[in-house]
């Protein structure tokens, strides 16, 4: 069957009402496809005039499959639902069949996300995240947002060298497992968001180029190789499709994109977002979060929030005194740019970066402060370190948690990293499981990578960056609870969400900023008109100098004890005063 109606979004094998299962295939480059059993059998497809190729037949769940092209190359399903093996063997057919136990579930609003980010296979898998819930939801935290699940070569990896986006990572466990977990979350209250990327494949197991080249486009190149070419419907329409599975047939809550900035046609963005609230609905809470370089217009349309790199980068510069790479654009003046980003979100709106060798962002000033996702830690600037420190290990606690204080009472909203809430000192390495000579290469090529850095300008002294591939890497990156402190700072991630629980999150939906200004060396004060009417002030110095401070009239939030006119050495204080 050539064309089967409906099938705009539908890619790969799918079971139908009647017993059979269909099979769509988007091959442009080939003449001739077959759908090849395990068993041996060979079914012929039907191509029309745009490439596609379809079949429909009565295979139960479970049969393993691929498409065998013209010239023999067996493949696999680029929309496989599931793989039995790793990414280069057969896909099976499966069929969404779960029995939710929270079906009435329909998220929560975007204002109450206080947002833990984890690696799936540090935690043990779909499993070792369900298992963990109970602890996450007692913290105080509201959603779990998973890194990249969909299937890359090997036992391990970060996520981001996914070339199978349909399909569950085996190693993290079935879909079927990935659906309880889900389930499991949403019995306790809790949402669930899952990073993807759409921005480009992994260098291992991504056949498109033999029967798609069309897929991509040679006249642009990303870090990551030739881009993606979204001006094709049927690439448009391949990952909305995968974001349309996610929020559906698995139930997500939201979905954080990866790098978007690198996507050519922004446009499918847009078109995206009003496809999924189409889709699903007003009455489901689903949440769309961009990694981006500060586009505004974007948050101003059906998109919800953007991880906001400058907040996290300025506050580093701050905290650690770091100024190298992409930590040059904040070494001037750091103080100014956090009150910048404190009061409009973030620093770069249309000025030059330095790093970047070009404009960066728009004005943003007029979005909500909810707009944005503010961290002190996650996957990308604690790993790509070459040793992998966290804050812990590179900045004394009381400075920290004088950071911690500040992002988690003021009202952008919080994302913890893993291990943060126990003050792990672990690293957290950048790892892979690749074939021998890509795991070469990718050593050495991160190794190079570091050696315009002083510190491993001598060849000996890079062999101390762990090596990727190493199972031992892998294994270091298990967040350890510190063996000193971890309970105070557990008590006050707890203390500081209740918090926000109480006084910030009831009356965040239409808060606005109320400026801010620099107050010391390291210190900023800053103040937003909520909901009610009224005024949450924060004043925080990053700094060892004491910085006087007119303390607003109203009710102190944090820390218990009076404020005496001054924050002497590094602190965070917070004042609500009620509406006029």
């Amino acid at each position: 069957m050539t064309n089967i109606p409906g099938t705009r979004f539908e890619f790969g094998a799918r079971r139908l009402g009647d017993g059979q299962t269909s099979f769509r295939f988007w091959a442009p480059a080939q003449e001739s496809v077959w759908v090849a059993i395990e068993d041996g059998e060979l079914l012929p497809m039907a191509r029309d005039a745009n490439g596609w190729f379809s079949t429909r037949s009565t295979l139960p769940a479970g049969t393993r499959y691929r498409f065998r092209l013209s010239d023999g190359t067996l493949v696999p399903d680029p929309a496989s639902r599931q793989q039995a093996d790793d990414v280069h063997g057969p896909s099976v057919v499966t069929v969404d069949d779960y029995d939710w136990r929270n079906p009435s579930w329909v998220g929560r609003p975007w204002q109450e996300a206080i947002i833990y980010e984890l690696h799936p296979g540090l935690f043990g898998g779909f499993t070792g995240i369900r298992d963990a819930l109970p602890r996450l939801r007692e913290l105080g935290v509201t959603a779990v947002e998973l890194m990249p699940i969909a299937d890359f070569p090997g036992r391990h990896n970060w996520g981001y060298d996914g070339v199978l986006p349909y399909a569950p990572d085996r190693s993290y466990g079935t879909p079927a497992e990935l659906k309880q977990l889900v389930d499991a979350a949403h019995g306790l209250g809790l949402m669930v968001y899952l990073d993807v990327v759409y921005n480009h494949f992994g260098p291992d197991g991504n056949y498109l180029h033999s029967y798609a080249p069309q897929f991509f486009r040679e006249d642009v190149k990303t870090p990551w190789g030739p881009a993606i070419d979204f001006r094709r419907r049927e690439v448009r329409d391949y990952f909305t499709g995968n974001v349309l599975m996610w929020l559906q047939e698995y139930r997500f809550d939201g979905l954080r994109f990866d790098a978007v900035h690198a996507i050519q046609e922004q446009d499918w963005i847009t078109e995206m977002a009003a496809i999924v609230r189409a889709s699903l609905g007003a009455e489901r809470q689903i949440h769309l979060m961009l990694e981006h370089h500060n586009a505004a217009e974007h948050l101003r349309s059906q998109i919800d929030a953007q991880w906001n790199d400058d907040g996290h980068n300025v506050l580093h510069v701050l905290l650690t005194g770091e100024t190298g790479g992409y930590y040059a654009d904040y070494a001037d003046h750091p103080a100014q740019q956090l009150a910048r980003c404190l009061a409009e979100g973030w620093v770069f709106q249309g000025q030059r970066s330095e790093y970047l060798q070009d404009a960066r962002g728009a004005p943003s000033g007029d979005l909500p402060p909810y707009a944005h996702i503010l961290f002190l830690q996650n996957h990308d600037q604690t790993g790509n370190r070459a040793l992998g420190e966290r804050l812990t290990v590179l900045v004394e606690p009381r400075r920290l948690e004088a950071a911690i204080v500040l992002q988690m009472l003021c009202p952008q909203i919080p994302m913890i990293f893993m291990g943060e809430e126990t003050a792990s000192r672990s690293p957290f390495l950048y790892f892979t499981d690749h074939v021998p000579e890509l795991a070469e290469a990718v050593r050495e090529g991160r190794r190079a990578e570091f050696s315009g850095f002083a510190e491993f300008a001598d060849p000996a002294n890079r062999e101390r960056i762990p090596d990727p591939n190493a199972p031992a890497t892998f294994k270091a990156s298990v967040a350890q609870p510190a063996a000193e402190g971890s309970a105070d700072r557990q008590a006050l991630y707890k203390r500081l969400i209740a918090i926000r629980q109480a006084e910030i999150i009831p009356r965040l939906a239409g808060s606005r900023s109320d400026g801010a200004s620099v107050i010391g060396p390291k210190a900023v004060a800053a103040a937003w008109i909520m909901a009610d009417g009224s005024r949450l002030s924060l004043a925080t110095n990053l700094g060892d100098a004491s910085v006087a401070y007119a303390a607003p009239e109203g009710r102190q939030l944090f820390p218990p004890e009076t404020f005496n006119g001054s924050l002497n050495g590094p602190s965070t204080f917070a004042w609500l005063e009620p509406a006029a």
